[in-house]
């Protein structure tokens, strides 16, 4: 790979009390690519973001951000450097309004551009926008979702981690979703993708690591695993 290497996991194990969930997998995203993580529930995808991102503590080996070992620094340490987590389940501020949430988003910027970037996440994002003043909690989950991305563009990143992000969503709004994904890379942000729906995930990435009890046990060009039989078998049904 060429270009600026953002992320470098390295034999990385994580558990929770006796139960080790990952295994010693190691990968790397570097800028302006789409990275995804894929396969079955309870794989360990979730638990990798949330060991990178220090919300879950690391049993052995690192992760490294920029050249920075970035483990057990804390989530919000890391918003500032450019590296922002969408999480499952969306995790919006439910008692604050969509326009709200979205300068939360911004929280740390000191620039006179935050109303700008309001406006693009509005054109990403029109539901939001005629929505400006309802109250998150109110949302669907769909919207939720959409409001999540928008306030972690608002923090401008240069890697975006987004878990899981079409789970429990119609396929309208999954289609939506996807599509947003692949305005965001357009626009130069970095993306690890983790993601259940295989089939799209690997349309959209530029490469993927599958994942299998806390392993890799593949990883390559994404159009390439989509085709793969073994892939196929196993994630897309066939």
């Amino acid at each position: 790979m060429s270009g600026t290497l953002l992320m470098k996991v390295d034999d990385l194990h994580v558990s929770y009390g006796g139960i080790q969930a990952v295994k010693g997998i190691s990968f790397e995203v570097f800028e302006n690519e789409v990275v995804s993580l894929i396969g079955a529930n309870g794989a360990g995808k979730s638990t990798t973001l949330k060991a990178v991102t220090g919300l879950q503590p690391i049993k052995s080996g690192s992760a490294t951000y920029l050249g920075r070992a970035i483990g057990g620094q804390g989530a919000w340490n890391l918003v500032p450097q450019g590296l922002v987590m969408v999480p499952e389940g969306r995790g919006t501020f439910t008692r604050m309004s969509i326009e709200e949430n979205l300068l939360m988003g911004a929280f740390i910027r000191k620039d006179a551009d935050v109303d700008a970037d309001i406006d693009k996440v509005f054109a990403l994002f029109p539901r939001l926008k005629e929505r400006r003043k309802q109250l998150a909690g109110t949302l669907s989950g769909g919207e939720q979702q959409m409001l999540a991305m928008g306030r972690a563009l608002m923090s401008r990143p240069k890697l975006l981690l987004l878990d899981e992000p079409s789970m429990g969503l119609s396929p309208i709004m999954v289609d939506k979703i996807f599509e947003v994904v692949e305005s965001i890379a357009k626009q130069g942000v970095t993306v690890l993708l983790v993601e259940q729906n295989a089939s799209r995930a690997l349309q959209l990435a530029d490469r993927a690591y599958v994942m299998e009890s806390g392993e890799i046990t593949m990883k390559g060009d994404a159009k390439a695993l989509l085709v793969d039989p073994k892939v196929r078998a196993a994630y897309l049904g066939e």
